[in-house]
């Protein structure tokens, strides 16, 4: 049943969505913290141990309630439990206000505040970037959401659920991405940073973790945008980019809309001798310049994606139903 789980899901994230700051994202971060300080010993293996307690602990933590669910009150239950642990985990509304108030303060060209937005949501400078610059960086920063979000919480979730894990992809997808990033943020911090090998352990289990729902999100993009162009992207500039899942969904999305993402190309650069650089000097995909235009064909390319999921996990419902 999990179309019905991720269609209420997604609907109830739509009408009531989790504020900012919640009790829940808050005991997660607790969370994360007494994992670290309590196994984190700086050790290679003390690394994996604190990473198994805060990742995959929760996540059976849910197998065990999802099957004690279904077995003493039947799966209606077993159903809400996968809703809720959803609501939590999936959806738009948890990084789409930042995509939303940018591209307003861009269409009504006040490149300022834009910049001023931008930098509060990925804390960085954003004061000197021309405003092709702005639209490159929020359509990479939005996809990449977009996938961890959502796409990336559909892969593992119905891939589980299919086995009779319930939500426990879900979780195992949020926390391993929410622990790599929060324990290296807590060492760019120096409040109790966390060790090398913590940091370590968790950025290796998040690139095995993100490896398949990377390329699945891609392919969605390419389906539903250009199809040939995408996957070219693909093949020719994933490795262009510094991380390598994030590289191969940054080149399909820049081939299905035919938009320039990555390098400096954006910026004009030019050679000693005046000259315009090449696509080869600057590291970047091939396509048309970022305008305000194409995050309205982001915004597209995303929601003809979770169209696409949702009409798949339809047809294999209906097949279990009927088979």
């Amino acid at each position: 049943m999990s179309f019905f789980a991720i269609l209420f899901a997604l609907l109830l994230e739509q009408v009531r969505p989790l504020a900012r700051h919640n009790p829940i994202h808050a005991s997660l971060r607790g969370w994360a913290r007494w994992a670290s300080r309590n196994f984190d010993a700086g050790k290679p293996h003390h690394g994996w141990v604190a990473w198994t307690v805060a990742v995959l602990l929760p996540a059976v933590a849910a197998v065990a309630v999802h099957w004690a669910l279904a077995l003493t009150l039947g799966w209606p239950f077993a159903v809400v439990w996968s809703v809720a642990v959803l609501y939590v985990t999936l959806g738009f509304r948890q990084f789409s206000h930042h995509f939303t108030n940018i591209r307003d303060a861009l269409d009504a060209g006040d490149e300022d505040t834009a910049r001023e937005l931008l930098a509060q949501w990925q804390q960085v400078d954003a004061s000197e970037l021309p405003r092709s610059e702005i639209v490159r960086h929020v359509i990479e920063y939005s996809v990449l959401a977009a996938h961890r979000h959502v796409f990336g919480v559909l892969a593992w979730f119905s891939v589980l659920a299919a086995f009779g894990f319930g939500p426990a992809g879900a979780i195992l997808y949020r926390m391993s991405e929410f622990v790599a990033r929060y324990w290296k943020h807590r060492n760019r911090t120096q409040t109790q940073p966390a060790s090398v090998a913590l940091q370590s352990a968790a950025a290796r289990a998040w690139a095995a973790i993100d490896w398949l729902p990377a390329r699945i999100t891609a392919l969605a993009f390419a389906v539903v945008g250009s199809f040939e162009d995408a996957i070219d992207c693909w093949r020719n500039y994933a490795q262009r980019f510094p991380n390598d899942n994030d590289g191969v969904i940054l080149a399909a999305t820049s081939g299905a809309v035919n938009v320039r993402l990555g390098g400096e190309a954006l910026k004009s650069a030019h050679s000693a001798n005046g000259t315009q650089a090449t696509m080869d000097d600057t590291e970047s995909t091939p396509g048309r310049e970022a305008e305000v235009g194409h995050l309205r064909s982001i915004v597209g390319l995303v929601w003809r994606s979770v169209v696409l999921w949702m009409v798949l996990l339809a047809l294999l419902t209906l097949a279990r139903l009927l088979g």
